[in-house]
């Protein structure tokens, strides 16, 4: 495939960099201990941000993150309040942990002269919690978070936003994401995108084919380097 090298490498941050581990422990504690329902949280959770992409509504990420585990709860029969739900998503989803690769992934792009930006459909502030908590704030200079436009990705006005603010074109941009659906979005408003298959994660098959496939930031760097 021919494609022009990226100059500028935008990430997404939650499960591409931080490992969502710490949510599936509190979150199956919140639970009842069943931490295999973390994935029907998640997707709830995401189904719902764009519910509210959709109809003009907004609530931060760990606002919706709270509601979509206390509806998994009812769903399940298990008793959960609302200060309950929001003790087991916010504080865990400020501290995520980055998963092995990323540092040296990144120490390693920078050092190769990529522009390195951040993406995340969590609120400005608890993005900012996010990756200064996991050590990345010195590597990733630029840290948008989807709030200022009101809308979660994958909706295209929130890549805009990032290209527009750093005032570089789409064809020189690339995407990193470990969500096929994040891509997508990317995809539609002329950006690079790179698939990092991290563990439960597939690509969607009726959506393009990223540009760059890797098992993690290494492999991704020296594809790119």
């Amino acid at each position: 495939m021919n494609r022009k090298p990226p100059k500028t490498i935008i990430f997404d941050v939650n499960e591409t960099l931080l490992s969502l581990a710490p949510l599936k422990a509190s979150v199956g504690a919140a639970l009842g201990g069943r931490e295999e329902l973390l994935p029907l949280w998640f997707s709830t959770m995401l189904h719902y941000s764009l519910v509210e992409t959709v109809s003009g509504s907004y609530h931060s990420f760990g606002e919706i993150g709270t509601a979509a585990l206390m509806m998994v709860a009812e769903t399940q029969g298990i008793d959960l309040d609302e200060q309950e739900a929001e003790r087991a998503v916010i504080p865990p989803l400020q501290s995520l942990p980055p998963h092995p690769d990323v540092i040296p992934g990144l120490e390693t792009l920078a050092g190769h002269g990529f522009q390195i930006a951040s993406l995340t459909n969590s609120s400005a502030r608890a993005a900012e919690a996010q990756l200064q908590n996991a050590g990345l704030t010195h590597l990733i200079k630029k840290r948008f978070s989807v709030e200022p436009v009101g809308k979660f990705k994958p909706h295209p006005d929130t890549y805009q936003m990032v290209l527009d603010d750093l005032g570089v074109y789409p064809e020189d941009t690339l995407m990193v994401a470990a969500h096929a659906w994040d891509l997508a979005g990317a995809k539609s408003v002329g950006l690079q995108t790179a698939f990092i298959k991290r563990p439960g994660t597939a690509l969607y098959p009726n959506a393009p084919t990223p540009d760059y496939l890797a098992d993690d930031l290494n492999g991704l760097a020296k594809l790119l380097v």
